[in-house]
Parts: structure tokens; C-alpha cells; sequence
């Protein structure tokens, strides 16, 4: 009878995909157990055996030669018993990912975990209902049985599908049971795999869309959490050697199904499954393929660095959150390879490469480390602590950029940026701003190059947001349902239309599919006012020019002009502000009887912005008050936004032109004092509405100050 040994499970620091970097002198704090893994004849215990395992492992790789000598031999229960042991002790390879001397689990994880015991599973941005700041997952559970098919079928948004078979509650009961050394998470892992499994084959070839289960992202995720799960579970007594050959077939065939399926170059997708296989490669390195699967992922993720980004640094889905999680995953992969002495695989340049996609989150976020729902950026996943968390991550990454620096320490060390001014023309992304401590006052303007429609990318060139002093006064709608199309997803549809954001509209339609190409006309320091102008061709006969002049570095003046090839449609300027409650309602200013319209905030606080609009031209003027919801989260409304719509016809040989003050001031008392007027000085009365491609000027008078706004291209 032959006897295997292994460590108790809280006191063993494990290497390989199985280490944190600690080494196994922590072992003479504990006795060893001996326990008796063969109990009964190999020829009746290998029936629990996935023989195929042995076919696919390098049974040469250092290690392995008590596997080898069993095998040969034809003792496959006591080639996995060996195999087992190899995996409890190896300690050549390291995966910072996971912390097993001093395991945690958060409340939400354990949530997840506890859960799962009921089969009641967490999908990501889905729950049945949240009470006491607790959420109630789904159940799957029909007959006493997991019912994979029955609810899935009755979500309308696909996104629940697809998450649903990347089994993201799966780490929280490898953290659970290695926390409380329960044995419950363990064998709940099991017998749910085990029934996933056997519902979903693997299909052993390149996998068509239908099969949800094995396309995408589904197995990517799949992958990558198990080299994090198998450390926190292999030490347990119930983790036999048949279920170890099990799971690790299972992970060879997953990674193999990853490579017949890579998406088309510049997917996020693709990144995500050229880190996967380059990181089973580099942390399961015990496969016949693994130095393949190395070599084929670490060059996919060097190609995608060049092709997920812009020649100005932007990803190029042009999402802020897709954006945060590329600059990740590049992160993360060059320092997995870097801890376990593997950098050989990347070029020298790797890292300076991901530098102005560092620069530009550093550019984008608010003073007050917060974010805008931007495209399909869901704002509450970034937190000012998820902020600050990306901000040391980039800080490391360039210890020597001062400026990272402050960010990252919330100006304790380092240098406060000088800049001004931001452009990332190539992408269509606008920074103005007057300071970077948190009572700034920043304009972000948003005019994306997106000819080949970008899926996260929504249609909403030219819209913006204004921050000051910690509040966003423009807030961006959001994205609310993350699937379906433009066309077919209702929800999708009504938060990414063109009019729920601030720009212009032709008859309020959504900007189409060719349309969304944005570019930077001029950006000019001016003795009054930074200039930036910005142009889009947002319908077959209407292009969208916005000019700002953030006047002063205190308020914004834009000049909008849509012109085009004899269209005479009526035009819209759609805006929404933020509101509050009570008496902090934000209120409409109508002011239409001198063809003006506008609205201003009610905040208690003494932070509060006014704005008005007037036009050159007020042919069938007219305005609609407008409450529009905004979404921070998927599957949630987070909050409403007041405003309007100002809209006149069109001249059909001019354009329709317009100018918008936003002035910030303090209380009730001081909004009473505000007089806004505006107009334009480059055209005659009688040639009102003629475009002038060269250029706009303008007269601006705020509380009795007059200022004369020109540019020329």
C-alpha cells in the first residue's frame, strides 16, 4: 500500500500556480500528516480517472517523473495520486493573483459563496433583489435539480447568458473554503462543475455563436479563474486525484477552444483570451503545449497593445471603463511574467508603450477621483477607492512620472499637473479645465472618431459634462442594458439616443451607423479664453460644429452650428442638468417670449450653475422641457436629470446657429443677480443664419461684462 503525504491545508504556502511568493520553510511550524490516498486496487480506483490527462501533460517536465514511472507502468490512479502531490508542493512558479497564508474574503464574496450552496448564483451586474444592502441572486434550482436553460430563456438581456457560463461565484467558494476550511464550499464547487460539464460538452472544435457556453469571453473567464481556484482547493482531503485529472483535462481542452475561437485584432475579447492561454502557459507550464500557448499569447498580447490603442493612447472601443481594463490586463500579464523571470517573452518596450493610455485616465477623471458614464462606463463601478487603487497600480508602473505621483497619493507626494488643457484628438476626447484640486471646475467634451461602429461607442458626438467642486452638473445618461442592438433593445436604445445627451439633434434622431467620425478643428490659448472647436458630419446633410470658450477659466461660452447641403429639418440642442430633491430641484428658466430658453441648479450648497440658449434665427422656434433618467449600473436608474430641448429650422442655404452660456454661481441670492445675453457679430440682420466655414464671433455679456469671442480656421 503506498502512502502520499501533504501539509495541513492553513499552514501550507503552495508554489506554482499554487505560490504568493512564500516558500516552504513555513512548513516547520506543523507537523506532516500521513494520509492513506490508496485504499483500495488501482485497477478499481482508476475508474474515477481521466486517463486522457496523461496524453496531454509533458510527462518529461521536471517534477513529473513519479507521474512518468506510474503511468508507464499502467498505474493511473497512482499516476493522478502523484500528480496531485506534485500539484500540492510544486513551488516553481508563481501566481500573485492569490494570498494563501493570509486568505480573506470580503462580505460580498462570502454573500456569493453562501449563496451558491443554494445553487442560487451570482452573475455580474444581475441580481433577483437587494434588501439591507444584501443581494438575492438568482435561482437555479427546478425539480430539486440546476436548471442551466430555464431562467437564462426568460431574460430578455443576452448578457445574462453569456455571463452566466463564465461561473464568476466559483472564486468566492474557493476563498470561503479556504477561509473557513469548510468542506461544503468544496464539494458545491464540485457537484455544480460537474453538472455544468455534463450539460455543456466540450464541443473539440471551433465552436459556432449559438453555443453561448464556449464563445467569447465565457470560456476566457473560465480559464483564467481556475488557476486561481485550484490553490485554494487542493489541499482539501476530499480533493481526490480522479477529480484533479478531471479538472485539469477539462482546463487543457478550454484553453484549446480559447485558441479556435480568437476574435477579430482590436477586440476587447481578444485581449482577454491572448492573456488567458499566454497565462495557463506561463502558470500550468506542466502541458505539452504550455510553451506554445506562452509564445502564441504573449506575441497576441504585444500585437494588441499596438492595435487596442490610438495613436494618442485611447482603447480604441473609446469606453473609459474598457479603457481602466485593457491598461489591466496589460499590466497584469507583464507582471505575472515579470515574477516568474519570463519578461523574455515581450518586447523591451511593453511598458512604455501603455504610458498615454496611463495619461489619459489621469486626464479624464474628475478632481474628486470620479468618472463620467461615458459610452457604456458604468460609474459605479469606479469608485474614488477603485480610482486610487489604478492610480498606485500606474504610480508603480512609472515611479518616476511626479505626476502620477500626485494623483496617486492625493497630492501627499509628487507634482501637481500644470495642463490645462487636454487633447486626444485621434479618439475625440477634450479636456478643459482650471485647476486639478477637488473645486476645479473641468469641462470634458466627447466628439468620438468612430466611422466602423465601435459597439460601446454610443452615438453622441459632441455631448459633454462640467464638474465643479465635486459635483457633475451634465451627467451623461449611461448605458442602463448592456445587451441587445441599437435597433432591438428598447432599454439600450432609450438611454443611448442621441437626444439623452448634450448635443445636437436633426429632428431628434439618433445619430446613424458612418456618422460618428469626430475630428478637432483648432485648439487655441486665447487672451480671454482657451478655444477648442470640434466638427462632426452627424447626418447624410448635417454637420455639427461646436465651438467652446471656456472664458476666463470661470464659465463656458459654445457656439453650435449645424449646416449642410440645403437641409432645412428643424434642429435641436438638447441639454441635461443633474437635480436633487426638495427644494433642490433643478428648475427650467423659460424665457421664451425673447426666443431665449435655459434652467439653472437649486443646490443648498452655494454650487450651482445657470444656462442659456439663444440662436441667431428663430424660424418655428420652440422648446420642450425635458426629465431624462441616468443609469450608473447596469439594470438600475441611479437618478434623473432636468432640462431642454431648444429647436428652430434650419435656414435652407445657412445654418442653424446658436450660443450657449454655462456660468457657474453660488446661492439663490446670487443666481437673482445673473444676466446672461448673447449674439452673434459676424453676420448682418438681413444675412442671419449664413455659415461661415472660416470661423464664428460672437458678443457675450455676463453681469454687465462684455466679451467679444472670435476663432478662425
Amino acid at each position: 500500500m503506498k502512502h502520499f503525504t501533504f501539509y495541513p491545508i492553513m499552514a501550507l504556502c503552495i508554489g506554482a500556480s499554487i505560490s504568493v511568493g512564500c516558500s516552504n520553510d513555513t512548513l516547520s511550524t506543523t507537523e506532516k500528516q500521513v494520509v492513506d490516498l490508496v485504499s483500495y486496487p488501482d485497477s478499481v480506483a482508476s475508474d474515477s480517472v481521466d486517463k486522457a490527462l496523461f496524453e496531454v501533460l509533458n510527462l518529461d517536465y521536471p517534477g513529473l517523473e513519479k507521474v512518468k514511472e506510474q503511468y508507464v507502468q499502467r498505474q493511473y490512479y497512482h499516476a493522478a495520486c502523484e500528480l496531485l502531490t506534485y500539484y500540492r508542493n510544486r513551488a516553481n512558479v508563481v501566481n500573485p493573483n492569490i494570498d494563501l497564508m493570509t486568505p480573506t474574503i470580503s462580505p460580498a464574496e462570502q454573500n456569493m459563496a453562501d449563496q451558491a450552496l443554494q445553487h442560487r448564483f451570482y452573475i455580474r451586474n444581475f441580481k433577483e433583489s437587494t434588501a439591507n444592502g444584501v443581494d438575492t441572486y438568482y435561482s437555479f434550482v427546478n425539480n430539486g435539480k440546476i436548471d442551466w436553460e430555464t431562467l437564462a430563456a426568460t431574460m430578455p438581456d443576452q448578457e445574462f447568458k453569456n455571463q452566466l457560463h463564465r461561473h464568476q461565484w466559483m472564486p468566492a467558494l474557493a476563498k470561503a473554503y479556504r477561509v473557513t476550511g469548510d468542506e461544503k464550499y468544496l464539494e458545491s464547487w464540485k457537484a455544480t462543475y460537474r453538472a455544468w460539464m455534463a450539460q455543456y460538452p466540450n464541443p473539440q472544435a471551433r465552436p459556432a455563436d449559438k453555443d453561448v457556453a464556449w464563445v467569447g469571453l465565457q470560456p476566457t473567464e473560465r480559464v483564467r479563474d481556475r488557476m486561481d481556484i485550484l490553490p485554494y482547493f487542493i489541499q482539501s482531503m476530499k480533493f481526490g486525484a480522479g477529480w484533479l485529472t478531471t479538472v485539469l483535462r477539462a482546463f487543457h481542452d478550454e484553453v484549446e477552444i480559447i485558441r479556435l475561437g480568437y476574435y477579430n485584432d482590436g477586440s476587447n475579447i481578444r485581449l482577454s483570451q491572448a492573456k488567458s492561454v499566454a497565462t495557463a502557459g506561463l502558470l500550468m507550464p506542466e502541458f505539452k503545449k504550455s510553451a506554445e500557448w506562452l509564445k502564441e499569447g504573449a506575441a497576441m498580447v504585444s500585437d494588441e497593445l499596438s492595435n487596442q490603442f490610438n495613436d494618442d493612447g485611447v482603447q480604441n472601443e473609446l469606453d473609459p471603463s474598457y479603457h481602466i481594463s485593457a491598461i489591466s490586463d496589460f499590466n497584469a500579464m507583464y507582471k505575472l511574467a515579470q515574477v516568474n523571470n519570463r519578461l523574455d517573452v515581450f518586447s523591451s518596450s511593453y511598458a512604455s508603450r501603455m504610458k498615454n493610455a496611463v495619461r489619459f485616465v489621469c486626464d479624464l477623471i474628475f478632481p474628486n477621483y470620479s468618472l463620467d458614464n461615458f459610452n457604456d462606463t458604468r460609474n459605479s463601478s469606479y469608485t474614488k477607492n477603485v480610482i486610487l487603487k489604478n492610480l498606485r497600480v500606474y504610480a508603480d508602473m512609472y515611479p518616476e512620472d511626479s505626476e502620477i505621483q500626485w494623483l496617486a497619493t492625493e497630492g501627499r507626494q509628487g507634482t501637481m499637473p500644470t495642463r490645462l488643457v487636454s487633447t486626444y484628438a485621434t479618439s475625440g476626447y477634450y479636456m478643459l479645465r482650471n485647476g486639478w484640486k477637488s473645486d476645479a471646475t473641468m469641462m470634458v467634451l466627447k466628439n468620438n472618431a468612430n466611422p466602423n461602429n465601435k459597439w460601446h461607442c454610443q452615438p453622441d458626438n459632441g455631448t459633454f459634462c462640467i464638474y465643479k467642486n465635486g459635483r457633475n452638473f451634465f451627467p451623461d445618461a449611461g448605458v442602463y442594458s448592456y445587451g441587445g442592438t441599437y435597433e432591438s433593445n428598447v432599454a439600450r436604445n432609450s438611454y443611448a439616443a442621441t437626444k439623452m445627451h448634450n448635443t445636437m439633434t436633426d429632428l431628434s434622431a439618433v445619430i446613424g451607423k458612418g456618422y460618428m467620425n469626430g475630428k478637432m478643428l483648432k485648439n487655441e490659448q486665447q487672451a480671454q479664453a482657451q478655444l477648442l472647436v470640434t466638427e462632426n458630419k452627424s447626418y447624410k446633410n448635417l454637420t455639427h460644429r461646436r465651438a467652446v470658450f471656456f472664458v476666463e477659466n470661470r464659465f463656458f461660452v459654445i457656439v453650435d452650428e449645424g449646416y449642410g447641403d440645403g437641409n432645412k429639418d428643424k434642429i435641436n440642442l438638447n441639454f441635461h442638468l443633474a437635480t436633487g430633491k426638495g427644494a433642490e430641484t433643478t428648475l427650467v428658466d423659460d424665457l421664451s417670449a425673447q426666443h431665449v430658453y435655459g434652467a439653472h441648479t437649486a443646490f443648498g450648497d452655494n454650487n450651482n450653475m445657470l444656462i442659456r440658449t439663444f440662436a441667431e434665427t428663430n424660424q418655428d422656434f420652440g422648446y420642450a422641457n425635458l426629465t431624462s433618467p441616468y443609469s450608473n449600473k447596469l439594470g438600475e436608474v441611479n437618478g434623473s436629470r432636468i432640462g431642454y430641448q431648444y429647436t428652430i429650422r434650419k435656414p435652407e442655404k445657412g445654418a442653424a446657429r446658436f450660443i450657449t452660456v454655462i456660468c457657474p454661481f453660488g446661492s439663490a441670492a446670487d443666481y437673482a443677480k445673473q444676466t446672461v445675453e448673447a449674439r452673434f457679430t459676424d453676420n448682418p440682420k438681413e444675412a442671419a443664419g449664413t455659415f461661415h466655414a472660416g470661423g464664428a464671433s460672437v458678443e457675450v455679456n455676463v453681469n454687465g461684462k462684455v466679451y467679444q469671442l472670435t476663432y478662425t480656421l
